[in-house]
């Protein structure tokens, strides 16, 4: 009996012990770098933007955060990778749309549940994205790239960022919107796709903003039109697709994710680092450059707007005859 007393006592003690850890570690967070798993290529649209967001965050936090990428299967492998890291704040996610609105559509063993497996902490950006072609191709606006894109049919090349990316879907409701018809051509990254187009390796693509700006405003690509429903002076007024192609409208948008039992009060204090970070008037000119809107959201407004995205896509998706290939 004394030697149970003695147990019982001392598993007690444990707990207690264990609970004042975990107590002094959240309050104290963070104490080393954060990795921030990156399911996207360098180059690639939520890499950029995450990287602007990063420097500042971690001015706020008082801790660098390393980018950790991990690309592949259009988010899909770095998103596991996130979901199984050590829940204790020292792995955050970058997400965006392709890993966890698109994803659920076109793979039936997805290895995440894009709305139960990961605590949310808040979006940080919107990105259009903008329809560019070759600069030594014909078509000047988005009219006269339909025109041409009919005329030329498979013959042209439709480059995204792989599978199930952002600029696959968008591409493929392109297509059907406008009624034409291009080879798709999956790369490993947004990167890579867009390096195709400079190429002239493929002949066009429609992925987010910030992947092509630089580019489009070195003169190693052409704009025609961009994914939002109305002009903005983000873009320099670019026209939007929908002008042309009625009803187009599709853009993207990226936020932060930590692990499933990230505690609470660390999640609470990246979120008020992050809206801290991102209210800095040099990343808002950052993202500007880049053709990108900061926006924040609360973890609730986050998880049901992918919880609508995951709803409203599926038409598309179906639409398009969107499959992994």
């Amino acid at each position: 009996m004394k030697s149970s007393r003695i147990l019982a006592v001392g598993i007690a003690a444990t707990v207690a012990l264990t609970a004042a850890v975990h107590a002094a570690d959240t309050t104290n967070y963070p104490q080393r770098p954060i990795r921030l798993v990156m399911p996207n290529a360098p180059g690639s649209s939520n890499d950029t933007l995450a990287r602007l967001v990063a420097v500042k965050l971690g001015e706020a936090l008082g801790q660098q955060i390393v980018i950790d990428n991990r690309a592949g299967a259009g988010g899909i492998v770095g998103m596991e990778i996130g979901k199984n890291a050590a829940p204790d704040g020292y792995t955050l996610v970058g997400a965006s749309t392709a890993a966890m609105s698109i994803a659920p559509h076109i793979h039936s063993k997805l290895p995440y549940d894009p709305i139960k497996d990961y605590e949310y902490i808040s979006m940080f950006g919107v990105t259009p994205n903008v329809l560019v072609v070759n600069p030594t191709l014909p078509p000047k606006s988005v009219k006269e790239f339909v025109d041409w894109a009919k005329a030329k049919g498979s013959g042209l090349n439709m480059a995204s960022a792989g599978a199930g990316a952002q600029s696959h879907l968008t591409g493929a409701a392109l297509m059907v919107a406008a009624g034409i018809t291009s080879t798709h051509v999956p790369y490993k990254g947004g990167g890579a796709s867009v390096a195709a187009v400079v190429a002239n390796e493929s002949q066009w693509t429609i992925t987010p903003a910030p992947a092509v700006m630089s580019l489009v405003r070195s003169g190693r690509l052409r704009a025609l039109g961009q994914s939002l429903p109305q002009r903005t002076p983000l873009l320099a007024d670019m026209p939007s697709v929908g002008e042309t192609v009625k009803g187009f409208k599709y853009s993207g948008w990226n936020g932060l994710l930590a692990p499933k039992g990230t505690p609470k009060p660390i999640l609470n204090k990246v979120r008020e680092a992050l809206i801290k970070a991102t209210a800095s008037p040099d990343l808002r000119e950052q993202f500007a450059n880049q053709g990108a809107i900061i926006q924040t959201s609360t973890p609730d407004e986050f998880r049901e707007l992918v919880r609508q995205e995951i709803r409203e896509i599926a038409p598309v998706v179906k639409a398009a005859g969107l499959k992994v290939e």
